[in-house]
């Protein structure tokens, strides 16, 4: 399996139900309030906008039927994909370092 099938198949069920999008929204969102690290919340807020983009276009108010060929998505899913990476690093990282902190005082 190649890569962009990884990148591209793991957001494939938010164009049929983009409500599912705040799924990850709301896991980020609860990441970022025990982890603080605003990079964290700059994920779940991209998740949020990515579902109301999705809730446009699924809905046709951004596109008038003709959108077979998502063009659109060969840039949004690598950039939600490496944002949610990178925060969900960041996140689990600043929990750990806070543990460790804990244990030690």
């Amino acid at each position: 399996m190649s890569l962009a099938a990884i990148v591209f198949g793991a957001f494939s069920i938010f164009i049929g139900y983009p409500s599912l999008a705040l799924l990850p929204a709301a896991g980020f969102a609860a990441l970022w309030a025990v982890s603080g690290r605003w990079l964290v919340a700059g994920a779940a807020v991209m998740w949020c906008l990515y579902t109301v983009y999705e809730y446009a276009m699924h809905s046709r108010w951004l596109c008038t039927g003709e959108c077979n060929i998502r063009v659109d998505l060969l840039l949004v899913y690598p950039l939600l994909w490496i944002i949610s990476l990178s925060a969900l690093i960041v996140g689990v990282v600043a929990l750990m370092r806070g543990r460790d902190q804990k244990a030690d005082a």
